[in-house]
């Protein structure tokens, strides 16, 4: 045997991919990550998960919820190591949500800046953004941010 191991302790994999241990955990309890465990109850992951880990993270990085990118991955057999054609494909599920999330924050931007030197300083009697007091006829909370 040449000495490599093809598989990672939970230290290891939280080394290699700059992750907490407790969040490695927390991701095998969501079901997005998995690992086999040994005759002393030592978990071990195989070192595709590295790459599961890295696209758990870019995908966090850029908001999406942890429950959509478990949904994706698991359309994957739980021994399939993502290939180039997997992780576009998972780019293109989430690419309409991005766009639009972008489209809302550049929305809220605007919006704001329209409201710099205003001096209302009030969502109640805001006229740009609040005619009438729209938003206060649809409830409480962010009704705004949220796109209710």
């Amino acid at each position: 045997m040449n000495g490599i191991s093809f598989e990672l302790t939970v230290g290891e994999l939280a080394a290699r991919s700059g992750v907490a241990v407790s969040a490695l955990h927390f991701y095998e309890r969501q079901g997005l990550i998995s690992s086999r465990r040994t005759a002393g109850n030592q978990r071990r992951y195989r070192r595709d998960m590295l790459r599961r880990v890295a696209l758990i993270r870019m995908a966090q990085r850029v908001g999406i919820p942890l429950a959509d990118i478990a949904a994706v991955l698991a359309t994957f057999p739980p021994d399939h190591v993502p290939t180039r054609a997997d992780w576009r494909r998972m780019s293109e599920v989430w690419r309409d949500e991005l766009d639009q999330r972008i489209r809302r924050l550049q929305q809220i931007r605007d919006d704001f800046s329209d409201c710099i030197g205003c001096g209302c300083m009030s969502l109640d009697r805001c006229p740009l953004i609040n005619p009438g007091d729209d938003l206060g006829r649809q409830g409480p909370g962010p009704r705004r941010l949220i796109g209710d």
